[in-house]
């Protein structure tokens, strides 16, 4: 077969298959290749005057079609399935090309991958991929991680590709080896503390202001005029003035209320605490999914627990603008923290991440794209060493004006009993940033009592243990 095809994909199930269209729709000639070759055949079948596809049947056939150097996506299930395609690929290959990972791989499976390709003279990439079936046809949101000369192979097909907003693609380089991957994980990990967000006020909505699923679609589709404006609260709508056609009830009321998830969530926290960085709201979003699949033990609870405290009273209109600052103030915290990780594992690797760029190809094609991405681009691009998005005049502004209605949202959702994990730990984070004494002082007094741990003074510098079994004298350690 002659090698014609600038790129090659294997695996084409929907995410492949519609990532392959979309390569194929922007002029690029594309190999095709799928372990079960019916659904090779049937891509070709149904949307080959889309563009120029080369269909193989074998993975030996597949690699051929493809210019040197090489550059295959692999589009498997993570884990063990995208190790057996690598397996089957690298002794096919040559020295120079590209096998690029699109899958949602963990970012230490990346980093073990590419070290190995790379001592046998390939590069891995590890490319993160949002805005799942529809971004992958009409533009997703492409973070790149690896090699620079893979991705100068890699480039100027995926910025073609990637979602635009004003003209600039949103796909970058975003550093060597696994840096690709890392960002997508927290980026997932934001969007999980974004849905946990707007579910809580949905929540509040409905059983402390006595809203109904339709007119709470109203309310977001007017959220969504403003500030909040952002492709998660505008489906929220969607699915909110959607009746089921079977029982004709808000469709919202016969899904079960069990949230699954995929694992990025729990490795984003995973990682955090291993960084050291607290991503508080990642962190309750993930454990509200935990927690709502435990329906056992929540029966349980049920039969037990009165399941209907006395709710407060609330005007209405006012407790829904207060719900909105609750859920802008919460956003900004929950971006905050996922930018914190980033900058921590970017440290921590040496990858070097531009923190502003990850805020610029966020905007278009991706889950959490959202209208304020581009404050946060500008607020890096201003200060590129930001501490923190928090005390950026726009969000800083933004948290003051919004406080008291944040701590309104939450202590009427206490008196309710209204679980409102993720706005309540966002709140205690903002708190707890902003103190200037945190209790933090007892902790570090009580370990060195029990451990002989030691502890730092305000006083003057150095490292200090107190004799508490003995006289009491401090000694310097």
């Amino acid at each position: 077969m002659d090698a014609r095809a600038t790129i090659g994909l294997t695996g084409l199930a929907t995410m492949g298959r519609n990532l392959a269209r979309n390569i194929a729709r922007h002029g690029h000639t594309i190999a095709v290749h799928n372990r079960t070759t019916a659904r090779t055949t049937a891509l070709v079948d149904e949307f080959g005057g889309e563009g120029d596809f080369v269909p193989a049947e074998s993975m030996e056939e597949f690699v051929a079609s493809i210019e040197r150097p090489r550059a295959i996506v692999i589009m498997v299930k993570a884990g063990e399935p995208t190790d057996a395609v690598i397996d089957e690929l690298v002794p096919l290959l040559d020295e120079g090309d590209i096998v690029v990972d699109g899958g949602n791989a963990h970012f230490t499976d990346t980093l073990r991958r590419e070290q190995a390709l790379k001592e046998q003279g390939l590069h891995f990439v590890g490319m993160g991929v949002s805005g799942g079936e529809e971004g992958a046809l009409n533009g997703p949101s492409i973070m790149v991680g690896g090699s620079d000369d893979a991705y100068e192979r890699l480039g100027p097909v995926l910025e073609s590709i990637a979602a635009q907003v004003d003209g600039t693609p949103c796909c970058t380089h975003v550093g060597p080896d696994a840096a690709g991957h890392f960002v997508k994980m927290v980026h997932n990990g934001i969007e999980y503390a974004d849905m946990q967000l707007i579910a809580e006020s949905y929540d509040l909505l409905r059983n402390v202001a006595g809203l109904e699923p339709a007119a709470i679609a109203g309310v977001f589709r007017e959220w969504n005029d403003g500030d909040l404006e952002s492709f998660l609260i505008e489906i929220t709508a969607v699915v909110l003035e959607h009746t089921d056609a079977a029982t004709g009830s808000p469709f919202v009321d016969v899904v079960q209320d069990a949230a699954e998830q995929k694992g990025t969530g729990r490795w984003t926290v995973q990682s955090a605490l291993d960084l050291g960085v607290p991503v508080t709201g990642i962190a309750e979003a993930t454990f509200a999914r935990s927690l709502s699949g435990h329906t056992e033990q929540r029966q349980a609870a049920r039969a037990v627990f009165d399941t209907t405290p006395d709710s407060p009273e609330v005007e209405r209109n006012g407790f829904v603008d207060d719900v909105r600052a609750a859920l802008y103030a919460s956003k900004v915290v929950a971006y905050a923290q996922g930018f914190d990780q980033i900058a921590a594992g970017s440290d921590e690797h040496g990858w070097d991440v531009d923190l502003g760029s990850m805020a610029t190809i966020w905007r278009g094609g991706c889950i959490i794209r959202a209208q304020f991405l581009d404050r946060i681009k500008e607020a890096y691009a201003e200060e590129p060493d930001l501490t923190t998005l928090l005390t950026t005049p726009y969000f800083a502004d933004a948290v003051k004006r919004g406080e008291d209605a944040w701590r309104r949202v939450v202590a009427t959702a206490v008196t309710a009993g209204v679980p409102t994990p993720a706005f309540s730990s966002s709140l205690a984070y903002f708190d707890g940033l902003r103190r200037e004494h945190l209790p933090a002082a007892l902790i570090q007094a009580l370990r060195d009592n029990f451990g002989a741990h030691t502890y730092a003074r305000v006083d003057r510098d150095g490292t200090f243990h107190t004799a508490w079994a003995g006289d009491l004298s401090e000694s310097e350690a």
